[in-house]
This record gives structure tokens, C-alpha cells and sequence, in this order.
């Protein structure tokens, strides 16, 4: 399989993306839902649903164009690729393993590419699919990874990390730093980008004070006395603008203070609702001379994505169109059914309803 111009540049202008900010419900019912967004303010990422039936086989691309690791699909699976049909961002197969890659730029580093170990040889953009195609558990992607090489397509590519999810609940951070694999447990479920999950995870101890709420009335002299403006005073300090630190504390704390619903369609519909709060206008990421904002991209948050582990379902939504729409993966027989890419939006308009008044 040659690795073409056109495959290396896609992936390189997706590897400039740097926003993506993942959280995690758990319903009543013990349902486990993970949800993300995916940013790109540059440019259209081509993004497509696919559906990867059992049994198919797929080639993984190296930095010198020739073959590497070939792998086969023991489980089917849905997900979200860019660019290319084998650039699975988000996924979810079928026995409730989830995988998606975040941005890490200046944080990872994979290691050295040696052709001499090609058989078994991946690049990051490919580590998703190996992982939903072969595995049903946390465990066994820990026991997997090192028997594959995960490298970068080209020394310019920016480094990525993985959020991996299985049907008990149980998620890990998967980091590539300083050529070897180590993995963070994620009790708290929240994962966003640079710097590692470790310093992120220290960085929310900054905001200790915060709290669901309002302020108490605070009496500074007699007649003077300070009160609220308004609701949520409580988290009056929270950081607001759109860097990786900022939205990991922010996701930590929408997610923790939201109300817990009985089931996992219930909380799937609550996780979009949270992730509002991370839509990333176009305009933000461009400074004045870097040229004129991209014309066909709405939003720098191209697409979210919310899984129910439990119900094996996989819903997305898109700047285009802000319907969920809901791949079930139950009702596919992944013995029959042939690889599939589509489009995620048929049609890139937003659907607008008009209310006649008579």
C-alpha cells in the first residue's frame, strides 16, 4: 500500500487541530456514557461515519509507503474517521469497548520509526481501529500495546493521546511519552489535550473553592453588605476561555454537578447539553493576518459524539446539523454487513422549522 501525497497532507493538516474535550455520565440504571467534541477551525475534515464489519482486514500506513501492520477485525464497530476512511477519531464496537484520540501536541513523543519492524507497525491515526477491532476490554489493550510500534506519518504531525472506555465503566488515558506507552486510570472521566492527563488532573486542585450554588450574602460594614447578582456565584472564578487546561476544569465540573438520570438515553441527551458549553466559535482560533476564516466551516467544533456502553449505541451530531442522529449497534449483524463510509450530514444545512401562524 503506498503511502500517497494526498494521504500524508490530510493527515497533517488534521494532526494542526489542537480542541477536543471528552466527559463521562453514568446513569441510574449503571449506564456508562462517554461524550466529545472534535475541533477543527481550518478547514472541512471530510468526516464520515463508518461501519467495520468482522473479519475485515485492514493495512496499516508507515512513514516510508510501504506495508505495515495488517490486522483483522475480531469485533465490529462504528465510528467517526477524517479524512480517510482508516482515520478512526471515535469509536464504539460491539462489546462496549470505546477508543478516541485527543489532540497532545508538544507533550508526546512516539517512537523512532524502523522499517525493519513494519509487520507490525502503526501509525497514531490507525491505533483507534486496531484497538475497537481487536478488543472487548481495558485489560486487554494494556496486555496488547506493546506488541505494536505507533508512530507518526511524519516527524511535522503533532502527537495525540487516547481515551479507551470498556462496558464495566472502567477508563483509561493512553500517553506515548518518550517513545514508551503508559496509562493513566481516569476515575473522573474528563480528557482534553496538552499538557499530560497527570498535570491536568493536578491542576483542579486550583479550584478547590468552587462550588454548586450561590454565594452567601457577605456583610463588610453595618449596611453594606454584598449579595449576588445572579444564579451559579458558586463557580464564580471558573475559567472561561477555550485552552486545554481551561476546558478540562470547566468539563470536571459541569460533569460532576449534573443531575443523574435514571437511564443511559436520558444521560446521553444530558452530555450534549454539557458539551454546548465547549463549541468553539471559527473565529477564535484565527488571528487577524493568518487570512480569512475558513468559509465553509460554521464552527470550529465540527462534531460530537456521545456513547452508551450499556445500549451500544452511538450518537452524533454535527456544526451543520445539530439533530442527534443514533447508530444502534445492535440491530447491525456484523457478520453480514459490508464496510460502510458515509457522509455524516447528507446534506450540510441546518434544519430550520417554520411555525405558521394562521
Amino acid at each position: 500500500m503506498a503511502l500517497t501525497a494526498a494521504v500524508l497532507l490530510s493527515a497533517a493538516a488534521f494532526n494542526r487541530a489542537d480542541a477536543c474535550t471528552g466527559i463521562t455520565l453514568v446513569s441510574k440504571d449503571t449506564s456508562h456514557v462517554l461524550a466529545r467534541t472534535c475541533e477543527w477551525g481550518g478547514s472541512f475534515l471530510q468526516s464520515r461515519y463508518v461501519v467495520v464489519p468482522r473479519g475485515y482486514t485492514q493495512t496499516a500506513l508507515t512513514p516510508s509507503g510501504a506495508d505495515g501492520l495488517e490486522f483483522t477485525a475480531r469485533y465490529g464497530y462504528v465510528g467517526i474517521a477524517v479524512m480517510q476512511d482508516q482515520f478512526v477519531t471515535e469509536g464504539l464496537n460491539e462489546a462496549g469497548l470505546s477508543a478516541g484520540l485527543f489532540f497532545f501536541p508538544g507533550y508526546g513523543r512516539y517512537e523512532s520509526y524502523d522499517s525493519t519492524l513494519n509487520a507490525s507497525t502503526l501509525t497514531d491515526m490507525q491505533l483507534a481501529a486496531w484497538m475497537l477491532g481487536n478488543f472487548s476490554t481495558v485489560d486487554e489493550v494494556i496486555d496488547a500495546i506493546s506488541q505494536v510500534h505507533v508512530v507518526a506519518l511524519s516527524p511535522q504531525m503533532q502527537t495525540v493521546h487516547w481515551r479507551i472506555a470498556d462496558a464495566t465503566g472502567r477508563q483509561v488515558v493512553l500517553e506515548i511519552v518518550g517513545g514508551r506507552p503508559g496509562f493513566h486510570e481516569n476515575r473522573l472521566g474528563v480528557l482534553t489535550n496538552s499538557p499530560g492527563f497527570e498535570w491536568q488532573m493536578t491542576n483542579l486542585n486550583n479550584y478547590v473553592n468552587l462550588y454548586p450554588g450561590n454565594a452567601q450574602p457577605l456583610e463588610l460594614a453595618e449596611g453594606v453588605t454584598l449579595s449576588s447578582f445572579g444564579a451559579g456565584t458558586g463557580f464564580r472564578g471558573i475559567p472561561g476561555d477555550v485552552t486545554p487546561p481551561s476546558r478540562f476544569v470547566r468539563a470536571a465540573f459541569y460533569q460532576t454537578t449534573a443531575p443523574q438520570y435514571a437511564t443511559g438515553f436520558e444521560t446521553v441527551k444530558e452530555t450534549f447539553q454539557i458539551l454546548n458549553n465547549f463549541d468553539i466559535p471559527v473565529g477564535i482560533e484565527h488571528a487577524p493576518s493568518s487570512g480569512p476564516l475558513p468559509e465553509n466551516v460554521p464552527s470550529a467544533t465540527q462534531w460530537t459524539t456521545s456513547s452508551d456502553l450499556k445500549a451500544l449505541r452511538f450518537y452524533y451530531r454535527t456544526a451543520w446539523n445539530s439533530t442527534i442522529r443514533c447508530i444502534d449497534l445492535k440491530s447491525i449483524n456484523f457478520d453480514k454487513v459490508r464496510f460502510t463510509a458515509a457522509p455524516l450530514d447528507k446534506v450540510q444545512e441546518q434544519p430550520v422549522e417554520f411555525i405558521r401562524i394562521r
